[in-house]
Protein backbone atom coordinates (compact mmCIF):
# COMPACT_ATOMS: atom_id res chain seq x y z
CA UNK A 1 0.00 0.00 0.00
CA UNK A 2 2.44 2.33 -1.04
CA UNK A 3 1.76 6.15 -1.94
CA UNK A 4 -1.09 6.20 -4.20
CA UNK A 5 -1.75 9.21 -6.77
CA UNK A 6 -5.07 10.37 -5.51
CA UNK A 7 -3.09 11.12 -2.05
CA UNK A 8 0.05 12.94 -4.25
CA UNK A 9 -2.76 14.82 -5.95
CA UNK A 10 -3.98 15.98 -2.05
CA UNK A 11 -0.03 17.07 -1.35
CA UNK A 12 0.28 19.14 -4.39
CA UNK A 13 -3.29 20.90 -3.66
CA UNK A 14 -2.05 21.95 0.10
CA UNK A 15 1.13 22.97 -1.30
CA UNK A 16 -1.43 25.45 -3.55
CA UNK A 17 -3.39 26.75 -0.85
CA UNK A 18 -0.87 26.68 2.20
CA UNK A 19 2.08 28.15 -0.29
CA UNK A 20 3.89 29.04 3.33
CA UNK A 21 4.71 24.66 3.31
CA UNK A 22 8.53 25.24 3.15
CA UNK A 23 8.14 26.53 6.55
CA UNK A 24 5.39 24.82 7.96
CA UNK A 25 5.06 20.74 8.41
CA UNK A 26 1.44 19.26 7.91
CA UNK A 27 0.52 15.92 8.18
CA UNK A 28 -1.04 13.51 5.85
CA UNK A 29 -2.32 10.43 7.17
CA UNK A 30 -4.73 7.37 6.13
CA UNK A 31 -5.91 5.08 8.70
CA UNK A 32 -7.11 1.37 7.88
CA UNK A 33 -8.94 -0.66 10.29
CA UNK A 34 -9.98 -4.33 9.10
CA UNK A 35 -12.41 -6.54 10.98
CA UNK A 36 -12.95 -10.27 10.92
CA UNK A 37 -16.76 -11.13 9.38
CA UNK A 38 -19.58 -11.13 12.10
CA UNK A 39 -19.50 -8.22 13.74
CA UNK A 40 -21.98 -5.87 12.86
CA UNK A 41 -19.26 -3.25 11.57
CA UNK A 42 -17.87 -2.68 7.91
CA UNK A 43 -14.88 -5.11 7.51
CA UNK A 44 -12.68 -2.55 6.03
CA UNK A 45 -12.76 1.37 6.73
CA UNK A 46 -10.33 4.17 5.91
CA UNK A 47 -10.32 7.36 6.65
CA UNK A 48 -7.85 10.36 5.29
CA UNK A 49 -6.45 13.13 7.63
CA UNK A 50 -4.83 16.19 6.93
CA UNK A 51 -3.18 17.82 10.42
CA UNK A 52 -6.13 15.36 12.17
CA UNK A 53 -8.90 17.20 10.18
CA UNK A 54 -11.14 14.60 8.37
CA UNK A 55 -10.82 15.42 4.85
CA UNK A 56 -12.09 11.62 3.65
CA UNK A 57 -14.00 8.49 4.66
CA UNK A 58 -14.14 4.92 2.60
CA UNK A 59 -15.97 1.77 4.05
CA UNK A 60 -16.41 -1.90 2.66
CA UNK A 61 -20.21 -1.38 2.69
CA UNK A 62 -20.17 1.62 0.96
CA UNK A 63 -17.41 0.74 -1.56
CA UNK A 64 -16.85 4.93 -2.03
CA UNK A 65 -14.69 7.67 -0.93
CA UNK A 66 -16.87 10.40 0.20
CA UNK A 67 -15.32 13.76 0.81
CA UNK A 68 -15.57 15.78 3.86
CA UNK A 69 -14.26 19.01 3.34
CA UNK A 70 -15.27 21.79 0.72
CA UNK A 71 -11.32 21.75 -0.54
CA UNK A 72 -11.19 17.61 -1.43
CA UNK A 73 -14.57 18.30 -3.37
CA UNK A 74 -12.65 21.20 -5.17
CA UNK A 75 -10.09 18.64 -6.16
CA UNK A 76 -13.08 15.79 -7.58
CA UNK A 77 -14.72 18.46 -9.50
CA UNK A 78 -11.37 19.57 -11.12
CA UNK A 79 -10.27 16.44 -11.88
CA UNK A 80 -13.26 14.10 -13.13
CA UNK A 81 -11.07 10.56 -12.67
CA UNK A 82 -9.81 11.56 -9.55
CA UNK A 83 -12.42 10.05 -7.38
CA UNK A 84 -12.83 7.29 -9.76
CA UNK A 85 -8.83 6.03 -9.48
CA UNK A 86 -9.11 6.91 -5.36
CA UNK A 87 -11.78 4.77 -4.82
CA UNK A 88 -10.42 1.98 -7.41
CA UNK A 89 -7.19 2.51 -4.63
CA UNK A 90 -9.13 1.96 -1.69
CA UNK A 91 -10.56 -1.24 -2.84
CA UNK A 92 -6.87 -2.86 -4.12
CA UNK A 93 -6.06 -1.47 -0.25
CA UNK A 94 -8.97 -3.04 0.68
CA UNK A 95 -8.59 -5.92 -0.52
CA UNK A 96 -4.63 -6.52 0.74
CA UNK A 97 -5.05 -5.61 3.98
CA UNK A 98 -8.02 -8.47 4.34
CA UNK A 99 -5.57 -10.95 2.84
CA UNK A 100 -3.26 -9.48 5.57
CA UNK A 101 -5.65 -10.15 8.32
CA UNK A 102 -5.78 -13.68 7.25
CA UNK A 103 -1.87 -14.65 7.15
CA UNK A 104 -1.76 -12.77 10.70
CA UNK A 105 -4.77 -14.72 12.36
CA UNK A 106 -3.50 -17.71 10.75
CA UNK A 107 0.13 -17.28 12.38
CA UNK A 108 -0.61 -15.70 15.53
CA UNK A 109 -4.17 -16.10 16.96
CA UNK A 110 -5.06 -20.03 17.68
CA UNK A 111 -7.65 -18.95 19.89
CA UNK A 112 -10.49 -21.60 20.46
CA UNK A 113 -13.61 -21.96 22.12
CA UNK A 114 -15.84 -24.57 22.79
CA UNK A 115 -19.79 -24.56 22.52
CA UNK A 116 -21.98 -24.64 25.33
CA UNK A 117 -25.12 -26.41 24.32
CA UNK A 118 -28.60 -26.77 25.29
CA UNK A 119 -31.45 -28.59 23.31
CA UNK A 120 -35.10 -27.96 24.47
CA UNK A 121 -38.79 -27.95 22.93
CA UNK A 122 -41.53 -25.65 23.61
CA UNK A 123 -44.69 -27.21 24.86
CA UNK A 124 -47.42 -29.03 22.54
CA UNK A 125 -44.22 -27.98 19.37
CA UNK A 126 -43.44 -30.63 17.58
CA UNK A 127 -39.92 -28.53 17.06
CA UNK A 128 -36.78 -29.84 19.31
CA UNK A 129 -34.13 -27.11 18.97
CA UNK A 130 -30.45 -27.88 19.61
CA UNK A 131 -28.40 -24.67 20.18
CA UNK A 132 -24.90 -24.33 20.53
CA UNK A 133 -23.76 -20.85 21.52
CA UNK A 134 -19.82 -19.47 22.83
CA UNK A 135 -17.58 -20.64 20.05
CA UNK A 136 -15.17 -19.99 18.63
CA UNK A 137 -14.11 -19.80 15.17
CA UNK A 138 -16.79 -19.15 13.69
CA UNK A 139 -16.95 -23.20 11.24
CA UNK A 140 -19.22 -25.07 13.10
CA UNK A 141 -21.47 -28.44 12.23
CA UNK A 142 -24.90 -29.19 14.01
CA UNK A 143 -26.71 -32.19 12.30
CA UNK A 144 -28.99 -35.13 13.94
CA UNK A 145 -29.09 -38.57 14.63
CA UNK A 146 -32.21 -41.18 15.28
CA UNK A 147 -30.94 -44.08 17.10
CA UNK A 148 -27.43 -43.90 15.80
CA UNK A 149 -28.49 -43.00 12.26
CA UNK A 150 -28.06 -39.44 10.43
CA UNK A 151 -31.56 -37.62 10.37
CA UNK A 152 -31.46 -35.28 6.59
CA UNK A 153 -35.62 -34.52 6.69
CA UNK A 154 -37.67 -32.51 8.61
CA UNK A 155 -34.15 -30.49 9.86
CA UNK A 156 -33.71 -26.57 9.80
CA UNK A 157 -30.35 -25.39 10.55
CA UNK A 158 -30.33 -21.46 11.08
CA UNK A 159 -27.71 -19.08 10.06
CA UNK A 160 -24.65 -18.91 12.32
CA UNK A 161 -24.89 -15.30 14.47
CA UNK A 162 -22.69 -13.29 16.22
CA UNK A 163 -22.70 -12.80 19.91
CA UNK A 164 -21.83 -9.47 21.55
CA UNK A 165 -18.12 -10.94 23.20
CA UNK A 166 -17.06 -11.73 19.70
CA UNK A 167 -18.22 -15.64 20.05
CA UNK A 168 -20.81 -17.14 17.69
CA UNK A 169 -24.11 -18.91 17.88
CA UNK A 170 -25.99 -21.38 15.54
CA UNK A 171 -29.24 -23.63 16.11
CA UNK A 172 -30.81 -26.79 14.11
CA UNK A 173 -34.58 -27.21 14.48
CA UNK A 174 -35.69 -31.10 13.88
CA UNK A 175 -39.53 -31.15 13.42
CA UNK A 176 -40.60 -34.91 15.12
CA UNK A 177 -43.72 -36.34 16.66
CA UNK A 178 -44.43 -36.85 20.49
CA UNK A 179 -44.84 -40.54 19.74
CA UNK A 180 -41.46 -40.26 17.73
CA UNK A 181 -39.71 -38.97 20.78
CA UNK A 182 -41.03 -41.38 22.98
CA UNK A 183 -40.25 -44.14 20.68
CA UNK A 184 -36.47 -43.60 19.47
CA UNK A 185 -32.98 -41.40 21.13
CA UNK A 186 -33.08 -38.50 18.77
CA UNK A 187 -28.75 -37.13 18.37
CA UNK A 188 -27.60 -33.53 18.09
CA UNK A 189 -24.29 -34.25 16.49
CA UNK A 190 -21.81 -30.78 16.73
CA UNK A 191 -18.51 -30.33 15.25
CA UNK A 192 -16.22 -28.10 15.89
CA UNK A 193 -12.18 -27.26 16.00
CA UNK A 194 -11.90 -26.19 20.16
CA UNK A 195 -12.87 -29.86 21.17
CA UNK A 196 -9.51 -31.73 21.09
CA UNK A 197 -9.37 -33.87 23.67
CA UNK A 198 -11.27 -37.02 24.98
CA UNK A 199 -13.84 -36.83 27.33
CA UNK A 200 -14.07 -38.01 30.67
CA UNK A 201 -16.15 -40.49 32.31
CA UNK A 202 -19.59 -39.78 34.28
CA UNK A 203 -22.46 -41.50 35.57
CA UNK A 204 -25.21 -42.74 33.59
CA UNK A 205 -28.21 -39.86 32.96
CA UNK A 206 -31.51 -41.21 32.97
CA UNK A 207 -34.80 -39.64 32.42
CA UNK A 208 -37.08 -40.38 35.43
CA UNK A 209 -40.79 -39.11 34.52
CA UNK A 210 -43.44 -41.63 33.42
CA UNK A 211 -43.03 -40.54 29.99
CA UNK A 212 -39.65 -38.95 29.12
CA UNK A 213 -38.19 -37.10 25.74
CA UNK A 214 -34.68 -38.00 26.08
CA UNK A 215 -32.14 -35.72 23.49
CA UNK A 216 -28.76 -36.66 23.42
CA UNK A 217 -25.98 -34.26 22.68
CA UNK A 218 -22.57 -35.51 21.03
CA UNK A 219 -19.76 -33.65 20.12
CA UNK A 220 -18.00 -35.82 17.20
CA UNK A 221 -14.45 -34.08 16.04
CA UNK A 222 -13.09 -34.26 12.61
CA UNK A 223 -9.98 -35.68 13.49
CA UNK A 224 -12.31 -38.67 15.27
CA UNK A 225 -11.76 -37.54 18.78
CA UNK A 226 -15.59 -38.00 20.22
CA UNK A 227 -16.50 -35.55 22.94
CA UNK A 228 -20.32 -36.19 24.08
CA UNK A 229 -22.74 -34.94 26.32
CA UNK A 230 -25.85 -35.57 27.46
CA UNK A 231 -29.10 -33.59 27.41
CA UNK A 232 -32.30 -34.11 28.99
CA UNK A 233 -35.54 -32.84 28.51
CA UNK A 234 -38.64 -34.44 30.13
CA UNK A 235 -42.14 -33.11 31.24
CA UNK A 236 -44.05 -34.13 34.24
CA UNK A 237 -47.59 -33.52 34.56
CA UNK A 238 -48.67 -31.94 37.80
CA UNK A 239 -51.73 -30.24 39.16
CA UNK A 240 -53.31 -30.74 35.92
CA UNK A 241 -50.60 -28.80 33.85
CA UNK A 242 -47.08 -29.37 32.73
CA UNK A 243 -43.51 -29.00 33.67
CA UNK A 244 -40.38 -28.56 31.59
CA UNK A 245 -37.18 -29.39 32.97
CA UNK A 246 -34.22 -28.94 30.79
CA UNK A 247 -30.00 -29.09 31.17
CA UNK A 248 -27.66 -27.08 29.93
CA UNK A 249 -24.66 -29.43 29.41
CA UNK A 250 -20.69 -27.90 28.21
CA UNK A 251 -19.07 -29.90 25.68
CA UNK A 252 -16.11 -32.06 26.91
CA UNK A 253 -16.68 -31.85 30.42
CA UNK A 254 -18.44 -35.47 30.81
CA UNK A 255 -19.82 -38.23 29.01
CA UNK A 256 -23.26 -39.49 29.23
CA UNK A 257 -25.06 -42.24 28.33
CA UNK A 258 -28.76 -41.99 27.41
CA UNK A 259 -31.85 -44.59 27.96
CA UNK A 260 -35.19 -44.58 27.49
CA UNK A 261 -36.26 -46.36 30.43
Amino acid sequence: MEVSRASMKVLLFLGIIFPQTSAVTHTLQYLYTALTPGMNFPEFTAVGLVDGQNIVYYDSSIMKMIPKTAWIQKINADDKDYWKTSTQEMQSDQEDLHHLLLTVMKDVNHTKVPPTASVFQKHSSPEVVCHATGFFPKTVMITWQKDGEDVHEDVELRETLPNQDGSFQKRSILTVSAEDLQKHTYTCVIQHSSLEKPPSEGPNLRGGAPIGIIVGAVVVLLVLVAVVAGIVVWKKKKNSGERRKEADVKFSENRFTLSNS
